[in-house]
């Protein structure tokens, strides 16, 4: 999985997690929900939108990179 995969499935997973649907994310989040409904496209994803993302849910850029998905093990270029 490469590390922008990773991060779309931490906040897809996050966003589960607090039961929220995409347009309730980017709305908690102040982002446009098209743009994260194109996250599948993106080939990378800015550590900006991550922090409005974070800030969106209440947790800290630590919370956030604080996942098995961001081992190296589980990362590939």
């Amino acid at each position: 999985m490469t590390l922008t995969q990773a991060t779309q499935k931490r906040i897809y997973d996050l966003a589960i997690r607090m039961d929220l649907s995409i347009y309730g994310l980017a709305k908690k989040c102040g982002v446009a929900r098209s743009t994260i409904s194109a996250m599948p496209e993106f080939d990378s994803i800015g550590l900006i939108f991550i922090k409005n993302i974070c800030d969106g849910l209440g947790i800290t850029l630590k919370e956030f990179f604080d996942s098995p998905l961001f081992d190296r093990s589980n990362l590939s270029d």
